[in-house]
């Protein structure tokens, strides 16, 4: 079996409109949730074997939550084609891990997340907000086997339906 957890970014700061999108950093918020949601993550999965993110400056501050929450020693890839991606990038990304990886998490931007789900999962129609968690298990030995409607949803949590 193979488990997929993604992790939307942590809300991000609008205040310095001189910055590039690529280049916003966590808001206060993002900075109160990323931390909480991670802790919450922590209780409900194993540490990943591979962690996937987009190198934007917003999901880079937001992994540096997980990894510390999780001691996590691993192998991080920073994949730029996960930055204003179409889930179909995404995909590919996910259809090429190496299957010796179990346990992944992938930290990226919507709608590029929320369009994944969508189409792992059968009718999908929330929407995954900052500092949201999807954990999708699929039944596969191998991250190549994954496709359209394949995943089963184990859990998808956020900070306002956790009172955070």
């Amino acid at each position: 079996m193979k488990e997929l957890i993604l992790i939307r970014h942590a809300k991000s700061s609008w205040k310095d409109s001189s910055l590039k999108d690529f280049d916003r950093p966590l808001n206060k918020r993002g900075e109160k949730n990323a931390p909480k949601m991670a802790k919450i993550l922590r209780k409900l999965v194993k540490t990943p074997d591979l962690i996937i993110s987009s190198p934007s400056k917003r999901t880079k501050q937001t992994l540096n939550y997980f990894v510390d929450e999780f001691n996590y020693k691993n192998k991080i890839i920073f994949e730029d084609s996960i930055y204003e991606a179409p889930y179909s990038n995404i995909l590919k990304i996910i259809q090429n891990i190496n299957k010796k990886y179990n346990i992944v998490f992938l930290i990226g931007h919507n709608p590029g997340l929320n369009d994944l789900v969508d189409f792992l999962l059968e009718n999908f129609d929330e929407n995954i907000p900052t500092s949201g968690l999807v954990k999708i298990n699929f039944n596969v030995n191998s991250w190549d086997k994954i496709e359209k409607n394949s995943g089963n949803l184990e859990f998808f949590k956020y900070p306002k339906m956790l009172d955070i």
